[in-house]
């Protein structure tokens, strides 16, 4: 018999033999991770959501949460191998399966509760900061962002990783295996440190050189050319306009008139003397602080009631709601003399122009004390100090210690000092046990006090002497606090009693806690006034105690912070 031949549907043809190959080849060139690690990047990410001292949106959290995850992945591989070299152990391949379904479930569910603990504690601080409950929290961002910036230190760390074994390969075939295990990875670390500092960074610096130095050469709205001769870039200045650089010109370029000081004290005011050097006014630094002094004399500045040499940040800038104040509070009897020494922002002139900010700071000072000192005591102006940020930094350099600042000055006011200022971390250091770190009190105040809110000066509540040093630090200023000395080391602000405007949920967790406060470095300034690195009408109050104006009332205070929180 013939047997009929049978026929299929299309449904009954099976699928090509080479499709499930296809699919196990892609899966398999999917990255893997190992249960240590990823143990330890679940644990690491999800600290990360614990509070930081600013708020921070959501791609902020995820970028984090994804570093902090590629440093656990490191330490929970790290670790595992130790114990594996140690014990000389191997897990079967069925614990192995069920250690992976319980990470499965128990890490899905420390993800869920810590992303809505983290919206919770985001809350928390917008309403310590004043501000109204974040919108726009996305958990699905948060996740998506810090597994792809886990994924890529990951990868980056394997291809080191991979160079090396290649390297200690070659090795082996010349030298033994120890030798050629310890030149490899000697070898490679060399090489990546060459290339995070030698072309990456440079390459980095190189490039925001250039592009704020383009900027530099601009005008903000608002700043014009003076015309009156107690400004540099006037007429009549020896200082060009063009030279005074983009924050030069905005500091001689605008201000108080006499007019509004006359408005406000009800009395007749003076044009007040602004004098300034720019990158482009001298050759070097003490060219530029000869030349901005010559200026200042040239304007009457020593003829003036009050005297404040001003050390600016890295772009030159003067925090104008500090300048503004002084004027008011005097009427305009005053002047002001600073300089610029970099195009780069603090962050980035601490990098690499941080002996610069310290010869300017001594240079500036250094000549006008020269010129102040030789004229008689009685028809000399009060002598003050001023700085912000990396201003403290250079501004602290003019002086070998208090006693130096009480010999030479009539009192500093400083803002925002960067954690690795020397003389105010041994001012720290040797406060009051009993005070805390973020409003430490040091020899009862007798001359250096510390405020984070303004009525701080006022405490403790013994003699305030003259001169009198005044530190304005808020205690949610990552400037203030931010240390690599974060990464292993609890610091002292943390512990104890916290400052109003800083989470009481907030913890120190090694690792985490540098990265959490590197990211609010970003958005220092991006918060109300009185919090994160904001200080404009507690440069009010500043002044007001250091300078102590003739006639000056608790009631002048308040007009003229209503009148500097509304400009």
């Amino acid at each position: 018999m013939v047997t009929p031949p049978v026929t299929r549907s299309p449904e009954d043809v099976p699928a090509p033999a080479a499709a499930a190959p296809r699919r196990r080849r892609v899966w398999r060139r999917l990255p893997r991770y190992t249960w240590s690690g990823t143990t330890g990047a679940l644990l690491a990410g999800c600290s990360s959501l614990t509070p930081s001292l600013l708020p921070r949106g959501w791609l902020v959290q995820g970028i984090v949460g994804g570093i902090t995850a590629a440093i656990g992945y490191g330490l929970g591989t790290t670790i595992a191998w130790f114990v594996a070299e140690l014990t000389e152990t191997r897990l079967s391949p069925v614990f192995r399966r069920r250690a992976w379904q319980v990470l499965a479930v128990l890490g899905a569910a420390l993800v869920v509760v810590m992303l809505v603990l983290g919206a919770h504690w985001q809350a928390h601080i917008h309403e310590l900061m004043g501000l109204a409950d974040p919108s726009g929290w996305s958990w699905a961002g948060i996740v998506v962002v810090a597994v792809l910036v886990f994924a890529l230190f990951v990868g980056i760390g394997r291809g080191v990783r991979w160079i090396a074994h290649r390297l200690i390969r070659l090795l082996q075939r010349i030298m033994p295996r120890r030798v050629a295990r310890a030149l490899g990875v000697l070898v490679v670390t060399v090489l990546v440190l060459f290339l995070l500092n030698g072309v990456l960074f440079q390459g980095l610096v190189n490039a925001a050189n250039e592009a704020f130095s383009v900027k530099d050469g601009g005008t903000e709205e608002g700043a014009v050319r003076p015309t009156a001769p107690e400004r540099s870039g006037s007429p009549a200045s020896l200082i060009s306009w063009d030279s005074l650089g983009l924050q030069g010109r905005n500091f001689v370029g605008t201000g108080p008139t006499p007019a509004e000081l006359t408005a406000f004290s009800g009395r007749p005011a003076q044009e007040p003397v602004r004098a300034y050097a720019g990158l482009q006014s001298g050759d070097d630094i003490d060219a530029r602080a000869d030349l901005a002094v010559r200026d200042l004399q040239r304007a009457g500045g020593f003829d003036r009631q009050v005297l404040a040499v001003v050390t600016t940040t890295g772009t030159g800038w003067v925090d104008p709601a500090a300048s503004d104040s002084l004027e008011y509070e005097f009427g305009g009897d005053t002047a002001m003399v600073a300089m610029q020494y970099s195009y780069l922002p603090s962050w980035l002139s601490f990098l690499v122009d941080q002996s610069k900010a310290r010869a300017a700071g001594r240079a500036l000072f250094d000549h006008v004390y020269g010129v102040w000192s030789q004229l008689p005591p009685d028809a000399r102006p009060r002598l003050y100090v001023f700085g912000e940020s990396l201003g403290t930094f250079g501004g602290e350099a003019a002086f070998s210690g208090l006693s130096d600042i009480r010999n030479r000055t009539d009192g500093v006011l400083w803002a925002g000092p960067p954690n690795f200022n020397e003389l105010w971390r041994q001012l720290v250091a040797d406060r009051e046990p009993s005070s805390p770190e973020w409003l430490p009190v040091v020899d009862d105040g007798t001359t250096v006090r510390f405020a984070d809110e303004a009525p701080d000066l006022d405490r403790p509540a013994g003699p305030w002497t003259q001169p009198r040093v005044v530190y304005l630090q808020n205690a949610s200023d990552p400037i203030v606090w931010w240390s690599p000395r974060l990464i292993l080391s609890h610091p002292d602000w943390l512990r104890g009693e916290r400052a109003p405007d800083v989470s009481a949920d907030m913890s120190w967790i090694p690792f985490v806690s540098f990265w959490q406060v590197t990211a609010d470095l970003v958005f220092a300034v991006g918060v109300p006034d009185g919090h994160g690195h904001k200080y404009e009408a507690d440069y009010v109050d500043g002044w007001a105690s250091v300078a102590q104006p003739p006639g000056w009332t608790a009631a002048d205070t308040q007009r003229l912070r209503t009148l500097i929180e509304a400009g």
